[in-house]
């Protein structure tokens, strides 16, 4: 099946995309994407180590006629998201991603790609081995964990590195050149409930939400998209409101840096209130559709009664904070930024909900390129969840990477683009987390950068990456080498 993604041009990019594709490396499981990279460096005969904390720095003398350069780190992180279809049968664990064509983009078969952030890895893996490839001095920084908590870049230690420029290839839009990204940190509310027994003459319902579009929970935050964490509590506290229903279990969401698709609950009613409860879904179904109609055309709705009925259900006070309490949490775009016109400054993303015998637990994710507006908004999650007796974990803290578009190697790159392309680059900062800020604190000197090719919908199975800007991405990959200023 990949065979037909080797045979894409530039045939040295998608080679090493394909090679890296098989081998399983979800986040914080990269010990076989490690040793590969390892395994890689060390087949080329080139300096390669491993760091303390897992990140692969492998090292290239410079080509003949540019050891007069300015000596380049080229940086992409090694693990990827790992979603995937309910009805997709893969364990991340083992297999190798499933890729195929579609048009001009390239698939996979109901999960993600991982081209986020693979294709950036792909690209320094057939530099590295290339023999005509021009180029200054590389250390190729592969670094581990950036999708979960960025602790690569976090445990990357200061004088490792001798590079002056570092070029990051985690952008996903092939005419954007990056020069600034948000912060983010995790909050994470916790507490336990009491359980009831559930009463005699009761039916059991499975209420699923479905068919959203997900994706990043930074780049697409910005598209209100819909969010399945929120719809099914809406949904939940609008029962609650004219029944007297009981949930039993919620399963929603997934990764912290994903916008959830997909939730599922279990719910009790009395057998006398089984009518009244299912046209009062309808009712909210059709109000959905029509309110989502434009953003989340596949939207679906699927209430299933159940054979066997649980025989706990959540105690009435615990439910009842339980659904306020997600209904007051802030989801989405919190501020635009004033300077950047555009561009989202904080947001917050309700990533994760899990209620289960006896137990929640509520993961979010909050962004911002501003430390004071990320502060403000964490405070407000961490209000609302103390108020409902949550206890509440701040982790994961890291910092964005402040725009310097006095950049002597922007003005290299932003030259280049328009050259090669009859047109001006977009020179923009982004919504999302990228490792420049937190590798910028140990190398403060670093002129970074930050550029790639067009992605669309990383962090979901409908991730797809441009066969055509590929090739286009690659061209302004080697003039940008060819042309790296010479050292002072």
């Amino acid at each position: 099946m990949n065979e037909e993604i080797r045979a894409l041009e530039p045939q040295e990019l998608w080679n090493k995309f394909a090679d890296l594709n098989g081998v399983p490396r979800p986040s914080k499981k990269e010990e076989r994407v490690i040793a590969f990279i390892k395994d890689f460096g060390n087949s080329l005969q080139l300096e390669t180590f491993v760091d303390p904390v897992g990140n692969v720095i492998i090292k290239k003398p410079a080509t003949e006629g540019m050891k007069d350069r300015k000596p380049v780190v080229l940086q992409s992180h090694l693990d990827m998201v790992h979603q995937k279809n309910n009805s997709t049968n893969f364990d991340f664990d083992t297999q190798g991603i499933e890729m195929y064509t579609d048009g001009d983009w390239v698939r996979a078969k109901g999960t993600t790609l991982g081209a986020d952030n693979g294709l950036g890895v792909a690209t320094i893996m057939a530099i590295l081995e290339s023999k005509t490839i021009e180029h200054p001095a590389l250390e190729a920084l592969f670094t581990i964990d950036e999708e979960t908590g960025m602790t690569g870049a976090k445990g990357l230690q200061p004088g490792v590195l001798q590079g002056e420029i570092l070029l990051n290839l985690d952008t996903e839009e092939d005419d954007e050149i990056g020069i600034g990204c948000a912060g983010g940190v995790d909050v994470t509310a916790t507490r336990a409930y009491r359980e009831t027994e559930t009463p005699e003459g009761s039916s059991s319902f499975k209420i699923t939400v479905r068919g959203l579009q997900g994706g990043h929970s930074g780049m697409d935050i910005i598209k209100g998209l819909g969010n399945a964490n929120k719809i099914m509590n809406r949904i939940l506290y609008n029962a609650s409101e004219d029944l007297d229903i009981k949930i039993s279990e919620i399963n929603g969401g997934g990764l912290r840096n994903a916008i959830p698709r997909e939730s599922e609950a279990v719910i009790v009613v009395d057998d006398f209130q089984k009518k009244a409860l299912v046209a009062r879904l309808e009712q909210d179904w059709e109000t959905l559709k029509t309110e989502f109609a434009a953003l989340e055309p596949n939207l679906d709705l699927e209430v299933k009664e159940l054979d066997e009925v649980p025989q706990k259900v959540m105690e009435e006070e615990a439910q009842a904070k339980l659904l306020k309490t997600i209904y007051t949490l802030h989801n989405g775009v919190y501020r635009m930024s004033p300077e950047v016109e555009g561009l989202v400054e904080t947001s917050n993303n309700v990533a994760r909900v899990e209620v289960k015998n006896g137990k929640i637990s509520i993961s979010c994710l909050t962004r911002s390129s501003v430390e004071s507006s990320k502060d403000d908004l964490t405070n407000q999650l961490q209000s609302a969840f103390e108020l409902a007796d949550f206890e509440v974990e701040l982790s994961g803290d890291y910092p964005g990477w402040a725009p310097n578009r006095n950049s002597d190697i922007l003005k290299v790159l932003d030259g280049i683009y328009e050259k090669m392309n009859n047109e001006k680059a977009n020179i923009a900062a982004c919504h999302a987390g990228l490792e420049c800020g937190i590798i910028g604190q140990h190398y403060p000197e670093m002129d970074m950068i930050s550029f790639g090719p067009t992605i669309r919908g990383a962090h979901s199975p409908d991730e797809r990456a441009s066969i055509s800007s590929a090739q286009k991405y690659w061209k302004f990959v080697l003039e940008i080498l060819r042309n790296i200023p010479s050292k002072n």
